[in-house]
């Protein structure tokens, strides 16, 4: 057993003693005899667990300990410490710490149940326990109404400090996680770029300002690709179209691309009258098409008609370009090459179409750099609606 340690208390020291013998469960005898300074400390047996009120002191070997007949005001005189094992809390501690604030904040267990949303009986319950886990009376209760005893109050502003700490502490470590740097990867279907309705530049300038440790990963990627790398998590946003839909993505539109069907300046349909085309005779002539929209068209070709695929925009716009084929193109990308003279607009109204341009990202909870990313490119969008 270590020696005793003698102390005379002022009262400020005596109050910073009470904080520290409450956490770490010290054996205190207290005494208002200036002649017992010197005096040997009593037997710990005799001593059992003690504790320093403001106005006085109690001793006791645990719950329902009686306050000592030893120095009844603030002028005590001498204090002998035995430290026990430190009372280590516990994440069932805390949650009795937080059901004891509710009612004290609450000023009864009545109006405490409605903030818990717990039973009356049940917050009793666990005042009770505290009580014991502490080794202290910590409040009355009962027909008279609810008031602290001296220890409850002291155990409150520990109680407080404690939780506070620990909500301080969460914010500080919510901070940490949700600092905004490191790499996203952005992947980007092809040809959105001549698209006036396509933000995402203005979304750069945000992050360059907001998050410039945001380190922007861009790729230009076919849509069935973009889909399945996101979902494999090989880039954690894609921008694009298509026809496959995955479970573990999440799509949310962003704007619509419109569509229409162009023939080249070659093409047989080129310098016809509007009035004189008509659908059934531009189904009648070979088509390219892009693969992974191959699903939404609507039109029954011809089988004997030689139609092609093509998985990149430009591929396909090449196709159409060469006069040999009639193809559905983003407006907004073949605009340029009408004014070239290079491509015309046929009027077939049931082809024309928007396609919805989404963000895709994984379903669950995203990493702070990857959601301030993606609600940066929906904020720029919705913008210019």
């Amino acid at each position: 057993m270590p020696p005793p340690l003698r102390w005379r208390a002022s009262v400020a020291r005596r109050r910073r003693l009470l904080a520290l013998c409450t956490q770490k469960y010290f054996c205190i005898h207290v005494s208002s005899n200036p002649d017992l300074a010197g005096a040997s400390r009593p037997d710990h047996d005799e001593v059992g667990r003690e504790g320093v009120g403001d106005l006085g002191c109690f001793k006791g070997t645990g719950p329902g300990s009686q306050r000592s007949n030893h120095g009844r005001s603030l002028n005590c005189h001498s204090v002998h410490l035995v430290q026990s094992a430190p009372m280590k809390i516990s994440g069932s501690d805390l949650h009795l710490f937080r059901v004891f604030e509710s009612v004290v904040r609450n000023g009864g267990m009545s109006a405490a149940q409605m903030e818990l949303s717990l039973s009356q009986p049940t917050v009793s319950n666990h005042l009770t326990a505290l009580e014991q886990r502490l080794g202290v009376k910590l409040c009355e209760r009962g027909r008279r109404g609810f008031s602290l005893t001296e220890e409850g109050r002291r155990v409150y502003e520990i109680s407080t400090e404690i939780t506070g700490m620990l909500e301080a502490g969460s914010a500080r470590l919510s901070r940490v996680r949700s600092a905004l740097a490191g790499k996203v990867g952005v992947g980007i279907v092809d040809c959105l770029t001549t698209d006036p309705s396509f933000r995402l530049a203005d979304a750069i300038t945000e992050l360059s300002k907001a998050a410039p440790e945001v380190e922007l990963d861009l790729r230009i990627m076919r849509p069935n690709d973009i889909t399945k790398a996101v979902a494999e998590n090989e880039i954690d946003i894609g921008i694009g179209g298509s026809d496959i839909k995955v479970a573990s993505v999440q799509y949310q539109v962003i704007y619509q691309e419109e569509h229409a069907v162009f023939c080249g300046s070659t093409h047989p349909l080129f310098c016809r009258n509007d009035e004189t085309i008509t659908s059934a005779e531009c189904y009648g002539h070979p088509w390219v098409e892009r693969g992974y929209w191959y699903g939404i068209r609507r039109h029954g070709f011809d089988a004997a008609v030689a139609n092609r695929v093509a998985f990149d925009i430009e591929a396909q716009l090449l196709m159409v370009l060469s006069g040999a084929y009639l193809g559905v193109l983003p407006i907004h990308f073949a605009r340029v090459f009408e004014q070239q003279g290079r491509l015309r607009r046929l009027p077939i109204a049931d082809e024309a179409y928007s396609a919805d341009i989404e963000i895709a990202t994984r379903t669950g909870e995203q990493a702070a750099n990857v959601a301030y990313v993606r609600d940066a490119i929906i904020r720029a969008h919705r913008m210019h609606l």
